[in-house]
């Protein structure tokens, strides 16, 4: 399902499926067929290629009960790419994972970090937006994962998160910055697979986030006048309690852009983030407040 969820808009083969995913050609007609005669699969009646199928799209509407608020952020992402020209996504935290859920106004389905159900470590500096309004228990977690791939503590790295953190909270949003780690990841992303492999996206992910805690990730001082290299722009959204729900995000952004850019993008998403905590709390009945 990982294959073909990164891959929505095309077709596999049998043969092709067989040699993806290192199974015998009898085992994956097995699953295919079984998954095609439940409706997670399409077969073409013509090409044999197989897609997926309308049963994923009932599967994946009662998933998002798990993220109420989704429903309502759909209309202003799209309509916020539109507008801005710029890629637009939803973030939301399932256990150790931060799943991109929703993607808007991509041009390219698989551009960086923009694809399609990819999963990365809630782990520092990953999730900042996240971490920046949750409690002080689950942020010295989050600190502390960030280095247990070191051999020794790193008083540098612990003071450049814990600022990155206040500077989110702060501001109300997120800013990080294109880096070699980025470059790596979505290259190895974007590379065609001979066999497709969850342990080996997983463990590119993992080095991902430990490469960018060697590089100045977080956007921590925004100056006038300056302009940067700038990956993505979230800010949280809230719903039925003090952390948030979602983080809603601005990125696909291919020049550099200047800091009252950056400021003018942040405040539409926050605007967008407002109302759709709003939409939510009205139509669903959460309470009307959150941590400031």
């Amino acid at each position: 399902m990982d294959l073909f969820m990164s891959h929505p808009s095309k077709a596999f083969g049998l043969t092709e499926l067989t040699r993806i995913l290192g199974l015998n050609k009898a085992t994956c007609h097995a699953i295919l067929s079984t998954m095609a005669r439940y409706g997670f699969l399409a077969q073409d009646p013509r090409s044999k290629a197989y897609r997926l199928g309308p049963s994923i799209a009932a599967a994946g509407i009662a998933a998002f009960a798990q993220f109420p608020v989704l429903e309502f952020a759909r209309p202003e992402l799209e309509a916020l790419g539109r507008e801005l020209k710029l890629g637009c996504g939803v973030l939301g935290r399932s256990g150790e994972q931060l799943v991109l859920l929703a993607n808007y106004g991509i041009p390219q389905p698989l551009h960086f970090p923009y694809q399609q159900g990819l999963r990365l470590p809630a782990i520092a500096p990953l999730g900042a937006c996240f971490i920046a309004w949750s409690s002080a228990g689950k942020l010295n977690q989050w600190l502390h994962a960030a280095q247990a791939h070191l051999g020794e503590w790193d008083e540098e790295l612990d003071k450049r998160l814990r600022i990155s953190v206040i500077g989110i909270r702060a501001r109300g949003f997120e800013v990080t910055l294109i880096s070699d780690a980025e470059r790596r990841f979505e290259q190895e992303l974007a590379k065609p697979k001979e066999n497709w492999s969850l342990e080996e996206v997983a463990d590119h992910a993992r080095r991902y986030r430990e490469q960018l805690c060697e590089s100045n990730y977080h956007l921590d001082r925004i100056e006038k006048g300056r302009r940067y290299h700038v990956a993505n722009i979230a800010v949280p959204v809230f719903g039925d309690g003090e952390e948030p729900e979602l983080v809603i995000s601005a990125g696909s952004i291919s020049n550099p852009i200047s800091a009252e850019d950056i400021l003018a993008v942040a405040q539409r998403l926050q605007h967008a983030a407002e109302r759709i905590t709003e939409a939510a709390r009205a139509t669903l009945g959460f309470p009307g407040h959150h941590a400031e």
